[in-house]
């Protein structure tokens, strides 16, 4: 039983990294370990900050839809 545990927790690692899920969780982690008074951005504050950025940038590709 602790092989499935294992290998599910290894998929939800690979599943929150690649869909960009736990992008936000490092965000939380840096901010407070480098300003502890500082304000964090709340999770939907975070993506929209960070698609606007991706999208400003030519070199991220082109997104017409």
């Amino acid at each position: 039983m602790s092989r499935v545990r294992a290998a599910l927790a290894k998929a939800r690692f690979l599943v929150r990294e690649f869909s960009g899920e736990a992008a936000y969780d490092r965000y939380v982690a840096h901010a407070r370990t480098h300003d502890p008074d500082a304000e964090v951005l709340t999770r939907r504050a975070f993506e929209r900050a960070r698609t606007d950025s991706r999208e400003a940038d030519p070199r991220e590709g082109f997104r017409c839809c």
